[in-house]
């Protein structure tokens, strides 16, 4: 046993046994597209995607702690938009320039950094060269009285390609009325990155009250997001940004009674998926045309000192699930410079340990 595994079992604590030892998933690897060094060689250039395209998620992976790996380790900043300015960097003000998010990403080891078009564009000239940059399209301004939630473009994929970027990214709220305009929106800007060589990132998310029901909230069920993650793999993202799964049963939910709600088959929960949290991944990874389209599982706000166990556990999962690594911001950004480096150091060293591997 490596010292390396040796750590993330004790940072896993009562869970290491239930996490690493899981082995009889309902959907075997065998049927998925596993991360590895030959990744985007064995996907990518049998697909449509044009040559520089293959070449800009090359180098994706290619930087970083995580080089060679097929795996990713990403730094999202766009919550001074999203969440405020001041309540996202109020813990380390450090990070109201946007030179310290880059240094984050850098220090840290990470694959790219993710961010606006004005925080990536303020030190592009410095630092589109050393670290691949993804710039976040949309965004909800949260400045509107009462709040309400739209993405909307604050960016085109114009600026991101003339500033360097080597990826753009975009967010759908799937399940909401606006997402019939968003996702026509995106699968436009996405078409236009792949012309210019650019990979592209989707943030899957869903947002609509009726996805809680009696007093459950299904916006986090391995089923909703599972198809949030097909029609994202469909409009063409190469990457899809999820929250990890906490549960299952949204669409039986919606279904109740008199309800109706979309279509579902009592196989996504017998044949397809278990309550395991492995499992709940893997049908999320499933759903990106098994594998094809990389999943990158999000970090989740930052809870304090539960913050590293947290994101080990997020990563252990991410990687025996199958999917392609984490994009964790607010449990790295939201602490000293040092602390934040350390988490990051943590996740990316479940992808380079051998011990932790796909079930």
């Amino acid at each position: 046993m490596s010292k390396l595994f040796s750590s993330i079992q004790q940072t896993l604590g009562a869970e290491a046994e239930s996490l690493l030892g899981f082995k009889n998933p309902k959907i075997s690897k065998e049927r998925l597209y596993v991360p590895g060094p030959q990744f985007v060689e064995r996907v990518f250039l049998e697909s449509d995607r044009p040559a520089k395209v293959s070449a800009s998620l090359k180098k994706l992976r290619n930087h970083g702690r995580l080089k060679g790996t097929g795996y990713v380790s990403i730094l999202p900043v766009d919550q001074g938009i999203e969440h405020s300015a001041g309540a996202s960097f109020a813990k380390n003000p450090d990070y109201f320039d946007p030179e310290k998010i880059i240094k984050l990403a850098v220090e840290g080891g990470c694959n790219a950094v993710a961010s606006t078009l004005g925080v990536l564009g303020a030190v592009s000239s410095k630092y589109a060269g050393k670290i691949p940059f993804i710039v976040k399209l949309n965004h909800n301004d949260f400045l509107r009285y009462p709040n309400d939630y739209d993405q909307i473009m604050f960016g085109s994929v114009q600026q991101a390609y003339d500033m360097g970027a080597t990826g753009v990214g975009a967010t759908i709220y799937f399940g909401s009325p606006e997402s019939k305009r968003q996702i026509q929106e995106v699968s436009v800007a996405f078409a236009e990155a792949h012309r210019k060589g650019m990979f592209t990132v989707l943030w899957c998310y869903l947002r609509n009250n009726a996805f809680k029901v009696d007093g459950v909230d299904y916006h986090d069920s391995a089923d909703l997001t599972g198809q949030a993650n097909h029609l994202g793999a469909t409009i063409g993202a190469d990457i899809l940004k999820q929250k990890l799964p906490l549960r299952n049963g949204g669409y039986k939910a919606l279904n109740q009674g008199d309800k109706k709600f979309g279509k579902f088959s009592e196989k996504m929960y017998t044949d397809l998926c278990s309550n395991h949290p492995i499992d709940l991944c893997r049908y999320q990874v499933l759903n990106g045309f098994a594998g094809r389209v990389g999943l990158i599982n999000s970090g989740g706000e930052s809870g304090g000192a539960s913050d590293l166990a947290e994101a080990v556990k997020t990563a252990v999962v991410n990687k025996r699930a199958g999917g392609m690594g984490l994009i964790l911001g607010r449990k790295s950004f939201q602490k000293p410079l040092k602390e934040g480096i350390q988490i990051l150091n943590a996740v990316q060293d479940v992808y380079l340990c051998d011990e932790v591997s796909v079930v």
